[in-house]
């Protein structure tokens, strides 16, 4: 059975916006050497000035994947959190981010992708260019495709939010990168670095990992 986006995705192909071919990931200026980013690839819990690096709340996971994202491409956000009372800030980060994304949207359904992507747009212009990418995880070249377009995003150095859920969309993850047997993909309510075998999309396989079976968009770079 599709997913709700696995349907809006069987009608974009439709009329023709399905099978494209992986587009070129822009390149964009590498963090500053020797700059550790709010969230490393390292595999396991995700720690800061002794705070664990996880959502603040059952409606911020979109939330906290973007401020690891504006982490790891704008130094500026780092500042604005370390020091003193680093977990107390973290935490009003991501209610500031979410309120930042959620105008119209009620807060207490989370994010949703396209938000996602303007907030990066507005707030982060050093991330780069990010679109959504709805996924029909029932076809298998739907799969294929959004997997290749994310493997080529890694391999480029830039991080992919995923929005993953059971019918319904319900929780984002970042990928962070490429790792033997598949991707190193932050998973925020945990606080964690977890390890995705991309075969367990088409499987709908998902759960023991991220929580949740499908994979619902992904917000590639341009």
């Amino acid at each position: 059975m599709r997913s709700v986006c696995g349907m809006v995705r069987q009608v974009q192909r439709l009329f023709g916006s399905g099978g494209l071919p992986v587009v070129p990931v822009a390149e964009v200026r590498p963090p500053a050497g020797g700059r550790t980013p709010l969230v490393t690839d390292r595999i396991g819990e995700q720690r800061r000035a002794g705070a664990r690096l996880d959502q603040v709340d059952g409606t911020t996971c979109g939330s906290a994947v973007l401020v690891a994202l504006a982490a790891w491409a704008d130094p500026s956000e780092l500042a604005r959190l370390d020091g003193p009372g680093f977990g107390a800030r973290y935490d009003v980060r991501q209610k500031q981010v979410h309120g930042e994304t959620n105008r119209l949207w009620p807060q207490a359904m989370g994010t949703t992708p396209w938000a996602m992507a303007r907030w990066v747009r507005h707030h982060v212009p050093a991330a780069g260019l990010y679109h959504v990418r709805l996924v029909d995880d029932v076809s298998a070249d739907d799969v294929a495709h959004v997997v290749a377009a994310v493997d080529a995003a890694l391999v480029s150095g830039r991080p992919v939010p995923l929005l993953v859920g059971p019918f319904v969309p319900r929780h984002y993850v970042l990928a962070l990168g490429g790792h033997e047997g598949g991707w190193r993909v932050y998973e925020p309510s945990s606080g964690s670095v977890r390890v995705l075998d991309p075969a367990r999309i088409g499987a709908r396989t998902l759960a023991p990992v991220l929580g949740f079976n499908r994979l619902h968009a992904a917000l590639l770079p341009t």
